[in-house]
């Protein structure tokens, strides 16, 4: 197991269940290790990919340089030429050999981003079926890997994506959009790789592991049509307000002038392999190992977690309520897992974030009770706009609150539970992990 990556563990460990549940949080942590996740893979398909000519490494997200530091142990010399896209400034002592280091701006894509993407392109194309590429993809990636569809600017797809967020659409028909939209993404990359072979090792950061979400899908089918764009742009009232290159491909593409993004069923696909090497569910069953060794009776609940972050914490304490009353749905000693990622919608204008929001939540909603304890983070170590990953609390968290003369519902009101949780030593520090695969949550019972 590597180091610790939570940072404060000894301040905030002050009972036994709480430091239990910190080091079933850091098992969840290492199993989501890009590192160590690639590298098993890639030994796993050794024998695979020895047969190649030439191999080379493209990659793109918050993760990817973890995992080319993998690529590179296992491979070596035999990587022919490799980049990978990091965020701008996360890299500070580069150790790769072979595998070059662009940067890009996140989460708002800038020309920056586009040169990047370019050199990517530039150096998987002219293969053969003799060859290989090796694509890194993990959270960020969609916005890193970003190459505007011919005769579309970077100022074209930003008005895109504030109309569409103006209109109220959801993340599915923006991906729709956004794939039709660029050179890459929707399985375009697959198309422009091949006719080499196309092994996508990927880190997700969607919740349910849809391959076409994660990172827009660059070399995954895309089922959705221009015709498709065409309809939300009439549900949204768009039409008339879309700026105009972007109409024009999509007209362009109504006709067939624009060839469409590669659909299932495409011959390209028949080259391309996509290993989702990590996951918040395979992150969820580490934790639920480490728990057993302890002793706990154990319950995957759901690696769906959706929904208003405050409804969802008062909801996982009416579970933790009803197993310290009535002793089910499991018998305690136990621990319940939960894995996804909520929403929290902005009334106030305090620090922050989903797991935070959570756990203050519960630590209302479970006041007084005894031998309880509740933590959630961000696998990625950042939690909204505050630095720390998530928080842990407790039924004397809320107590403890009382006695310091803190008001915890003004606190939840203003979206400020951050600083509240600081006052009763509940934040948990990770730092930037070098991974995501979505929120881990532990709700613990003695």
């Amino acid at each position: 197991m590597g180091a610790k990556k939570i940072l404060n563990v000894n301040e905030i460990s002050s009972t036994k269940e709480k430091a239990i549940a910190l080091d079933i949080i850091e098992t969840g942590l290492e199993a989501a290790n890009p590192y160590s996740s690639v590298l098993n893979t890639l030994t796993a398909l050794s024998k695979e990919i020895e047969s190649f000519k030439k191999i080379v490494v493209i990659g793109f997200g918050k993760a990817s340089y973890k995992m080319a530091l993998a690529c590179e142990k296992i491979l070596g010399e035999k990587i022919f030429d490799g980049a990978i896209i990091v965020p701008k400034g996360s890299i500070k002592f580069p150790e790769l050999k072979k595998i070059r280091i662009l940067e890009g701006t996140h989460p708002v894509p800038t020309e920056i981003n586009v040169n990047s993407a370019k050199t990517l392109l530039e150096i998987s194309k002219g293969l053969t079926s003799e060859d290989l590429v090796i694509c890194l993809i993990s959270g960020g990636g969609s916005a890193l890997f970003t190459y505007p569809a011919e005769g579309i600017t970077l100022e074209d797809k930003q008005e895109m994506t504030r109309l569409l967020l103006a209109a109220g659409s959801t993340i599915q028909e923006i991906n729709c959009i956004r794939k039709h939209i660029s050179g890459v993404k929707g399985g375009q990359l697959a198309r422009h790789v091949y006719p080499a072979n196309l092994i996508s090792l990927i880190l997700s950061d969607v919740v349910g592991d849809d391959l076409s979400s994660i990172a827009s899908g660059p070399t995954s089918p895309d089922p959705y049509t221009f015709k498709d764009v065409y309809i939300l742009f009439e549900k949204y009232h768009l039409i008339d307000k879309v700026p105009k290159n972007i109409m024009k491909r999509v007209r362009d593409g109504l006709e067939g002038k624009v060839q469409d993004t590669p659909k299932p069923g495409d011959r390209i696909f028949e080259r391309v392999k996509n290993i989702i090497v990590a996951n918040n569910i395979g992150a969820l069953k580490a934790m639920e190992e480490k728990a057993k060794s302890y002793g706990l009776n154990t319950m995957i609940l759901t690696s769906y977690l959706e929904g208003e972050a405050r409804e969802v914490g008062r909801v996982i304490a009416s579970i933790a309520k009803q197993i310290v009353n009535q002793r089910g749905p499991i018998h305690p000693p136990c621990a319940i897992f939960f894995g996804g990622e909520t929403t929290v919608t902005l009334k106030g204008n305090g620090r922050g974030g989903r797991n935070q929001e959570i756990a203050l939540a519960v630590a209302i909603a479970i006041k007084g009770l005894p031998n309880t304890v509740f933590a959630s983070i961000g696998s990625d170590g950042i939690d909204g706009n505050s630095d720390a990953a998530g928080a842990i609390v407790d039924g004397q968290t809320i107590e403890d609150a009382l006695q310091k003369n803190l008001s915890p519902i003004k606190y939840l009101e203003n979206n400020d539970s951050n600083t509240f949780l600081k006052q009763v030593n509940s934040l948990i520090y990770t730092g930037p992990t070098g991974t995501n695969v979505n929120d881990l949550s532990i709700l613990l019972v003695y």
